[in-house]
């Protein structure tokens, strides 16, 4: 139950999900008396000094979700997350949406199906993940153009569902949590809901 490299998922007080915080910024958020609540399981505890007078030492349990004062209304209308690689290619759960093969990280790529030499963007709804070998092959191309069959529609995903994609190791009350704040119509909540 000391396995420091967990992340916190921390959350407004209305229980919107807002990041994920390390150890340390968990603690300062414990002694700022900044944590309204705590959700989910302990997952370890962080000793401090002991106290000249009552010879007592302090400890923080820090729980798998907290939630903190303040909330962020920018995160409720029309939020649109940064887009990378790595939320991209765990967006498309690693697979190539062209050749439908399941690649290491280091062999993905960011594809733009409209492409940046036909005035496409570098949104979330214009690009899949692509083998490498894939992307090469439809180079400058459209989808149709290069003959290859899309295997999926791309979308934008909301704050709750970016925070997931950016988790490292997600735990499983922390999945129950965030799988509550997807859409229904999400594919990451169809995906990932036999998970919890």
């Amino acid at each position: 139950m000391s396995n420091l490299s967990l992340q916190v998922l921390r959350t407004d007080v209305s229980g919107m999900p807002m990041e994920w915080v390390n150890y340390q910024d968990a603690a300062r958020l414990y002694h700022g008396e900044q944590v309204a609540y705590t959700c989910g399981e302990p997952i370890y505890v962080i000793h401090g000094g002991i106290n000249a007078h009552s010879g007592l030492r302090s400890a923080i349990e820090v729980h798998s979700i907290i939630a903190t004062h303040g909330n962020n209304r920018s995160l409720y209308d029309g939020y649109i997350p940064p887009l990378n690689n790595r939320a991209l290619f765990r967006r498309d759960a690693n697979l190539c949406l062209y050749c439908g093969k399941r690649f290491d990280r280091r062999d993905l790529s960011r594809d733009h199906i409209k492409p940046l030499s036909f005035n496409g963007i570098d949104e979330w709804n214009n690009v899949v993940t692509a083998c490498k070998r894939c992307n090469n092959h439809k180079a400058g191309q459209t989808p149709e153009q290069a003959r290859m069959q899309l295997l999926a529609i791309p979308f934008t995903p909301t704050h709750a569902e970016y925070i997931y994609l950016q988790g490292r190791q997600v735990l499983a009350d922390q999945m129950k949590f965030l799988l509550a704040h997807f859409p229904r119509s999400s594919p990451l909540h169809k995906r990932l809901s036999g998970l919890t």
